[in-house]
């Protein structure tokens, strides 16, 4: 110091240091003979993605690895061979989250997996959260991993998977739902779903969002999503006539009077020809099929948006929040904000959105 003759030196070294970063979360995809490729193949290439994001910008992301009992190439359902390592390589790793896929005959798979079953009991206890898309939810319940909670199937599986399992409350509209640390979601694509939800509890919704927008994913849907949406339904009649029409819908769902005059004149019909064919193979009739994607469409946006009650009403057709408010309460017994409260982030207990009964 000046004027006494000494010197001081301040090392800064250790204070400059930059923090290290935490280490990757380590994801295992199980994998068993007879297995939906696409049960895998999608949240896998969504945990990718995010990685890419997260890495990007210098944060932690995601190590994958595709494991089964042996080891070695496994056979999918569809005839793709996929290369697994074997589970046991990782019994002492700290494992984040471990994903089961589902098969369709998946009681013969889950008679022929037992030793499989058994050690998704023992690695649940290590894993920080465990999931499932579509029927591997049998295999984590024959581990009696869902024993007690709340859990998502394909939804032609869901009987079965509560007749099997009665210790499960089986939910028969989400997309996908969170009990504690366990995960399950709906049938195959939903497992995209199930995969962004994860990665926006891990990583924030903005790289959720970005995830999905890369991966050119339609609209990211929350849990209480049905599997079925009410467009997909109205398409699942004889055939694609009304393909195009139902599109135009979405497309002008700000059209306060979606008519039955007006969608006949799209259709060149007469308004009463064009309501008897529509039932015919839709099983609903225009206005009920109408209110029904309005309904949707406005369950995402208070899901997914920032717009409020006044102007998601306006952009999906009510015409102002006071008809929507009626049409939420008689299809959904709450109100539009009562839906978005429980379905916020971090919200507890999600409403399942149903949507009106067809006629």
């Amino acid at each position: 110091m000046e004027g006494t003759g000494l010197s001081m030196s301040i090392d800064i070294s250790t204070n400059s240091r930059p923090a290290a970063r935490p280490p990757d979360r380590l994801i295992l995809f199980i994998g068993f003979p007879g297995m939906c490729m696409l049960d895998i193949a999608g949240p896998q290439t969504v945990f990718w993605c995010a990685s890419k994001i997260m890495q990007e910008r210098g944060l932690s992301g995601y190590v994958r690895h595709m494991v089964s009992l042996e080891g070695g190439l496994v056979q999918t359902l569809e005839g793709v061979a996929m290369l697994t390592e074997r589970l046991d390589h990782f019994a002492h790793a700290p494992v984040d989250t471990i994903l089961v896929p589902g098969a369709p005959d998946i009681l013969a798979a889950v008679a022929r997996h037992g030793a499989l079953v058994e050690s998704l009991r023992t690695r649940a206890r290590a894993a920080r959260r465990m999931a499932s898309v579509c029927t591997g939810a049998f295999l984590l319940a024959a581990a009696g991993l869902l024993d007690g909670k709340r859990a998502a199937t394909h939804w032609l599986m869901q009987e079965l998977l509560g007749q099997s399992y009665p210790l499960i409350e089986v939910d028969r509209n989400a997309i996908f739902v969170q009990h504690g640390d366990t995960w399950t979601s709906g049938g195959v694509t939903a497992g995209i779903d199930l995969a962004l939800a994860l990665v926006e509890q891990d990583c924030g919704r903005e790289v959720a969002l970005a995830v999905a927008r890369e991966l050119v994913v339609f609209v990211k849907r929350p849990s209480g999503q049905p599997q079925l949406s009410s467009t997909l339904q109205a398409q699942a009649g004889d055939g694609p006539l009304f393909d195009e029409l139902h599109l135009w819908i979405l497309a002008n769902l700000e059209l306060p009077n979606l008519s039955v005059e007006l969608l006949a004149e799209r259709m060149q019909m007469s308004p009463r020809n064009f309501t008897r064919v529509y039932k015919e193979q839709t099983g609903q009739t225009p206005a009920r099929a109408v209110e029904r994607i309005r309904l949707e469409a406005a369950c995402r946006l208070l899901q997914d948006s920032a717009r409020n009650v006044d102007q998601i009403a306006l952009q999906c057709g009510f015409g102002d929040e006071g008809r929507m408010r009626k049409t939420f309460q008689r299809c959904l017994q709450l109100s539009p904000s009562a839906y978005r409260q429980r379905l916020a982030p971090g919200a507890v207990g999600a409403m399942p959105f149903t949507g009106p009964t067809a006629s």
